[in-house]
């Protein structure tokens, strides 16, 4: 009688720690490399709300949350700038983490309901975004700088081409 309780005991336990979960075998947090071509580009990360979770620049890897509440995966919106360029934008999507329907298989109604929406653990994130800044932006060529000068110091032929403006 006492073996059939404690092995009744040890297949319970062993139920209850088996039962799946994706915060067992996946995460909340997942590392993403941010690059841009051509590297070195300064880039801002904004979650949904707008707020700033990080600034850097290319090449980088990052650590950013999948989740941003029960039941709601994270969007981030990368801006992207480097002198010389045009400014581009990115969007990093969460999405639903495979191991989330391993609840279903393992019978583990309390992570598929409780635990993994809680915790963010049943979305993923990709493992990189990067950007294409495209070609560098032309400079105007022949521009030249302003000068102001005293108008006795101008040439006759200079003084010639002035045009008045009113």
């Amino acid at each position: 009688m006492l073996i059939r309780k404690t092995l009744g005991a040890a297949i319970a336990a062993a139920a209850i720690l088996t039962s799946g979960c994706a915060s067992i075998v996946g995460d909340s947090k997942y590392p993403v490399e941010v690059s841009s071509a051509p590297t070195g580009a300064s880039f801002e990360i904004t979650d949904k709300e707008g707020k700033v979770v990080h600034s850097g620049n290319t090449p980088s890897t990052i650590t950013l949350k999948s989740g941003r509440g029960y039941f709601k995966g994270e969007t981030y919106t990368l801006r992207f700038k480097k002198d010389g360029y045009p400014d581009k934008v990115a969007t990093l999507d969460s999405s639903l983490s495979g191991w989330y329907w391993g609840n279903i298989l393992f019978g583990g109604l309390i992570g598929m309901l409780i635990v993994d929406p809680a915790t963010g653990a049943m979305y993923k994130l990709p493992e990189g975004v990067s950007a294409d800044m495209g070609a560098p932006v032309a400079q105007a060529s022949g521009q030249k700088d302003l000068q102001i000068v005293m108008i006795d110091s101008l040439s006759p032929e200079a003084r010639a081409k002035l045009v008045l403006v009113k």
